[in-house]
């Protein structure tokens, strides 16, 4: 079994910053690609952050430059470092993983493991 249990949700003004973890339980960890997701009320889920077992990141444009996405393999926890937050980054926030040596990216397709979220709220 997989499971994933995010944290680090919260309410702040613009400009001001969160750090999301996601802790994971269950085999392989290292091998598998990770990735962060979010979805706003009336919007459809997108990729935010992506990260692969070799380390190697991918972000979607409109966080690219604020966002980090990092993870701690021994302790088995994903991050995501959000800084200079803007109102449109209100959204549940999701974690994922993909079977063992999948490569990562940003299509929701490939993940077959979610969290539950954990809600960020951005105030202007």
């Amino acid at each position: 079994q997989v499971q994933l249990v995010e944290s680090g949700g919260g309410s702040v003004q613009a400009g001001g910053s969160l750090r999301l973890s996601c802790v994971v339980s269950g085999y392989g960890y290292g091998m598998r690609s990770m990735a962060w997701f979010r979805q706003a009320p009336g919007k459809e889920r997108e990729g935010v952050a992506s990260i692969d077992s070799d380390g190697r990141e991918r972000y979607t444009d409109a966080v690219k430059g604020r966002f980090t996405i990092s993870r701690d393999n021994a302790e088995k926890i994903l991050y995501l470092q959000m800084t200079s937050l803007k109102p449109e980054d209100t959204a549940m926030y999701y974690c994922a993983t993909t079977r063992l040596g999948e490569i990562a990216s940003l299509s929701q397709q490939q993940y077959n493991y979610w969290g539950q979220g954990t809600q960020v709220t951005v105030s202007s």
